[in-house]
């Protein structure tokens, strides 16, 4: 999803993009020796910042990668120069109608439950997240969830898909402190929010302005991959957010 934003901004930026164990082309070790959980995928990110010696960073956090941001925030917070928010959720506000059946397994982790959220590995629903909200879907590019899909194919891989599903219960709890850490640092924000997100409403983006009165917002008419429609308004804002502040 980031493949046209990274080649923009490293015109202005030093660009450093994980992927996480599981996704896009990184390893996907077996369940049995990783445990696909978000503290584990902050610990892979918060180590390559150390690999790289990165004394300060400003954050891009979208979808999975706002918890995974937000946990490197809290144990770093001296090092965050800034905060770039597409669909990215930090308030119980935003977890709406999509998260049901989700919350359900939460609740009760039994297979059935496990087993009822298994169409979301399936090739119409990656499809429909990248379509849901969109005007014009002739503006997107099919590679995207056709890749996305080849990918989550791989043997193995949808029954990570559906631990980390799970596990995105452990980041609730947590809302507060990533709530008490924006009160305390006063991180600079620009949030640019597809708010026509049914995984993540613009309900989510709304409390932002609670704990960060600054924040700049801007809700644009496109779904959950903003990007795949709004690129260029994105890449213009982001460098006209993050260029006083590096």
């Amino acid at each position: 999803m980031f493949r046209n934003l990274i080649p923009r901004l490293a015109k202005s930026f030093r660009v450093i993009a994980p992927d996480y164990p599981g996704y896009g082309f990184s390893g996907m070790p077996d369940r049995k020796d990783f445990k696909y959980t978000f503290e584990n995928q902050t610990n892979i990110v918060e180590g390559l910042t150390e690999h790289l010696e990165l004394g300060s960073y400003a954050l891009y956090v979208m979808d999975y990668g706002a918890p995974i941001g937000y946990r490197l925030a809290l144990r770093h917070p001296e090092k965050i120069t800034g905060i770039v928010v597409q669909n990215g959720n930090a308030y119980e506000e935003g977890l709406l109608k999509f998260w049901d059946p989700i919350k359900k397994y939460w609740h009760n982790a039994t297979q059935e439950n496990r087993a009822a959220l298994a169409f979301l590995v399936a090739a119409e629903a990656t499809k429909w997240q990248y379509q849901n909200g969109v005007s014009d879907v002739s503006l997107l590019d099919p590679t995207t969830w056709t890749l996305d899909q080849a990918l989550m194919d791989r043997p193995g891989n949808g029954d990570i898909q559906l631990d980390m599903l799970f596990d995105y219960a452990s980041n609730v709890p947590l809302y507060p402190d990533f709530q008490a850490f924006f009160r305390k640092y006063q991180p600079p924000m620009l949030i640019v929010w597809g708010k026509n997100d049914f995984i993540f409403p613009p309900e989510g983006a709304a409390p932002y302005k609670r704990d960060l009165p600054n924040v700049e917002t801007h809700l644009l008419d496109t779904g959950h991959f903003a990007l795949e429609t709004h690129g260029e308004e994105i890449a213009s804002r982001i460098e006209k957010f993050l260029a006083p502040r590096v």
